[in-house]
């Protein structure tokens, strides 16, 4: 019976032992994983924030499992998220990439329009203003078409008013977008006054 008894307490503390021996692996690779993800979170927030999720997630349940002393799980699962972490690592830096490139023709297409559409909403406007005070008006452009004209440019000022805002903020991307709107109901208005683009 003591034979037993000694056994017991024998595997109780080799356990115990194994226990503490494995208690500060798993603190240390749980702090690894947190000061690498802490490197790149708020990047990760902004250009891969699925991947940051999941990661999160993972290493929710592994300081979970430290917390109920389940070092052994805690070692078992650091290797993957470690690689985890890795991977969203080079998804930020893939991400940072491609929104660089867009951003660079957005700064490309928004240099081209910003010379081009204050052009064609002052030839409108003269245009506008001169068919206003004329007593009769060209062939093909009628009152409706004048009217119609006058209610697109006055939605041209306001959009590319917003647009150059965005510009100004850095907001390129959303200032090319609204800059192009601009164009477009720009041809719409030439068209209605009989103008050529």
């Amino acid at each position: 019976m003591k034979m037993k008894t000694l056994l017991a307490l024998a595997t109780v503390a080799l356990f115990a032992a194994g226990c503490s021996m494995q208690k500060k692996p798993a603190n240390e690779a749980v702090s690894s994983i947190e000061a690498s993800l802490a490197g790149i979170k708020e990047d990760a927030a902004k250009y891969a924030p699925d991947g940051l999720k999941g990661v999160e997630s993972s290493l929710a349940q592994l300081k979970d499992n430290l917390a109920k002393e389940d070092y052994k799980s805690v070692l078992a699962g650091a290797p993957e998220l470690t690689k985890a972490v890795g991977s969203l690592k080079e998804a930020v830096v893939t991400g940072k990439a491609h929104a660089e490139e867009v951003l660079a023709a957005a700064k490309t297409e928004w240099e081209g329009l910003s010379a081009d559409i204050p052009k064609m909403v002052e030839a409108i406007r003269s245009r506008v203003d001169a068919l206003s005070k004329s007593k009769k008006l060209p062939k093909g452009v009628d009152k409706d078409a004048l009217e119609n004209a006058k209610l697109g440019l006055h939605s041209m000022e306001v959009t590319w008013s917003d647009a150059t805002t965005d510009a100004t903020t850095g907001a390129l991307t959303s200032a090319t977008d609204k800059a192009k709107a601009v164009k477009e109901k720009g041809q719409e208005v030439l068209q209605q006054l009989g103008m050529t683009s």
